[in-house]
């Protein structure tokens, strides 16, 4: 079962965007429609409930059967970080959010979630879609934290590891289950 997981088009807003319901900027018609072609035309398309990520899964979802959205494919909620510049959240909280960053996986934002929160949560949304589309191909519109928590979790890596991957918006990442586990295909790849 391949998921191809992409990340939703740019809200071009510099701070933290979690849970917040910013708006994605797919203006770039040509880079969304390479994006659409590239993707295997019989996929199912899922995406968070997360305008920005909502509105990339219907400007590439062409004749592919769209799916409800999942809020469980969100990005991580950071709480009292949400829509903070990294001085800020430094400033007012330098300690937690030193641990947040050198050593991801148990430490949250107040009000937040840690790493691990958001891994088990988006697990939750992979399982259930392995259970009731095995054998499809899924195209997954979410977030940065999102599929780098994928690929951390399905490599069996740290979130330390993950953390200096660039994903893109509007790249690709391959994930595939073949039965028995998983395997990593291009990451960040901008057809």
């Amino acid at each position: 079962m391949r998921f191809f997981w992409v990340r939703h088009g740019p809200t071009h807003y510099k701070g933290l965007v979690g849970w917040s319901d910013l708006p994605a900027d797919l203006s770039d018609t040509d880079q969304v429609g390479r994006l659409s072609h590239y993707l295997p035309s019989d996929a199912l398309v899922i995406s968070s409930d997360l305008v920005r990520s909502v509105t990339t899964a219907d400007a590439i979802a062409g004749t592919r059967q769209r799916l409800p959205h999942d809020p469980d494919l969100r990005e991580m909620n950071f709480g009292e970080w949400e829509l903070k510049r990294s001085p800020e959240v430094s400033q007012t909280h330098p300690e937690l959010s030193r641990a947040f960053w050198s050593e991801p996986g148990h430490h949250a934002a107040p009000g937040g979630e840690s790493w691990f929160d958001m891994t088990a949560r988006t697990g939750r949304a992979v399982d259930r879609l392995m259970q009731a589309h095995r054998g499809r191909d899924v195209v997954v519109v979410a977030h940065f934290g999102v599929i780098l928590a994928r690929v951390a979790d399905h490599t069996g890596k740290l979130p330390k590891q993950v953390l200096g991957q660039k994903i893109d918006n509007l790249s690709v990442t391959e994930l595939t289950f073949d039965g028995t586990g998983w395997e990593v295909g291009a990451i960040n790849h901008c057809p």
